[in-house]
């Protein structure tokens, strides 16, 4: 029996897959609004 086969590294990097979205959907809107904050027009005179 070999300690890796291909199977191992593909169920890896399903779960790695599967892991980022989850962490990706949770967070979406917070990591949006923490890089490019809403833009605002300046105050005109």
């Amino acid at each position: 029996m070999k300690m890796f086969k291909t199977d191992l590294f593909r169920n890896f990097a399903i779960g790695f897959v599967a892991g980022a979205l989850l962490v990706g959907l949770q967070a979406g809107p917070d990591i949006v609004g923490a890089i490019a904050p809403p833009a605002e027009a300046a105050q005109t005179r």
